[in-house]
């Protein structure tokens, strides 16, 4: 973008910019992206506000739609340009587009992907080998939203430990199933379904099916902005399980029901995503989990930057642990889902940047180029 727009300057901090750029990327139902620019002015442009995107297919390059940016960037900087002495220098030039003919679609929306992977790595004393493979089938129109989705995968393990050799090999498969229909900027209602197997959560078969409701209390179409959603659900799962569970169950059917809240906000000092969600059985509400969700990027002051985050869960909805719990062996190579009350996540960093705040120079030379922060001063 530096070396593409090389007639404004850009500054780390956004106190000192004329203009505020925020850019957000949204996927979209083909499988490309949304990329809407946020453009604020300030100082000198006060009160002028825009929004511009467009949207890229999946079989563009990452060339391609940098190429794209930096032409749309040049396009909704003009009216902020014209605010200064440079308005002089620009030429605007109009290149007559290839006259296409409106076809209509013959997936009718639909997009599908199909792929597989496998690894193999050892050494004298350990092997270890993955394969897996998935398939979606996606549809999104402005009514509808469904997404299938199916994977599976199969590791194996060996390590030899002086004369003895311990194995550990794992299986899962499931197939996912999202339908929502919208009712109007707010509302919408759908469903979720799976079914899936797992040795390592003791599962032969898992089915679940969960219809639930969702509000937004703002609009969808600002969802690329923030965000304020309220999901319940309420469904059904019936597992029949590999081992006998802790309670003394082969198979058994169950009702349960959900309750989800995020919140996201994207403005030009940050982003903050948050969620937190309960879910339990209704046969005892004493099986229940209870997760919270959070993530901030603060730039704090001119050059400083935190970014943290995490997630931590109360966990009491353990139905399918085995009976008689898990092995030495086992525990090491994490072949079996264990009892806990709880698990945790956590990531956090800082960054701090001084020196001058006008310095655009791209140079690649020995790799690398260096780089500023997405806030532009016109003088």
């Amino acid at each position: 973008i530096k070396e593409k727009i090389p007639f404004v300057n850009y500054v780390r901090d956004r106190k000192v910019a004329d203009l505020i750029i925020i850019s957000t990327n949204e996927s979209t139902g083909s499988g490309g992206s949304e990329r809407t620019f946020f453009l604020e002015g300030r100082g000198k442009c006060s009160g002028m506000v825009d929004t511009i995107s467009f949207s890229t297919s999946p079989d563009e390059t990452y060339e391609q739609i940098r190429e794209r940016e930096a032409q749309l960037l040049k396009m909704g900087l003009i009216r902020y340009i014209m605010k200064t002495p440079l308005a002089g220098y620009i030429d605007i030039n109009f290149s007559q587009p290839i006259k296409q003919e409106v076809s209509s679609d013959k997936w009718n929306s639909w997009v599908f992907r199909a792929g597989m992977s496998g690894m193999i790595d050892g050494e004298s004393s350990y092997k270890s080998s993955n394969i897996s493979g998935n398939f979606s089938a996606n549809r999104i129109t402005s009514d509808w939203k469904i997404n299938i989705s199916s994977r599976y995968s199969r590791s194996m393990s060996e390590y030899e430990i002086e004369d003895d050799l311990y194995t550990s090999n794992t299986n899962s498969a499931n197939v996912n199933a999202l339908i929502v229909k919208s009712i109007n900027e707010h509302w919408s209602y759908g469903g979720r379904g799976s079914v899936s197997s797992s040795t390592y959560s003791n599962y032969d078969l898992s089915l679940s099916f969960m219809p639930g409701i969702e509000y937004d209390i703002y609009p969808y179409s600002e969802s690329n902005r923030r965000q304020l959603r309220i999901l319940y659900s309420l469904g059904y799962n019936y597992n029949n399980y590999s081992d006998t569970t802790i309670f003394n169950k082969t198979s058994e059917g169950l009702l349960v029901h959900s309750l989800n809240g995020s919140y996201e906000v994207i403005q030009d000092w940050g982003s903050i995503d948050m969620s937190v969600s309960w879910s339990n059985f209704l046969r005892n509400f004493s099986e229940n989990r209870l997760s919270v969700f959070g993530s901030l990027s603060w730039r704090v002051a001119k050059g400083l930057s935190i970014n943290l985050g995490g997630s931590y869960s109360f966990v009491h909805n353990q139905i399918s642990l085995v009976k008689g719990g898990a092995s030495s062996e086992e525990i090491l190579l994490r072949r079996r889902e264990l009892k806990t009350s709880y698990n945790y996540f956590t990531h956090f960093g800082f960054s701090y940047t001084f020196g001058s705040i006008y310095n655009n120079v791209v140079n690649p030379r020995f790799g690398g180029s260096g780089g500023g922060g997405m806030v532009i001063i016109m003088n």
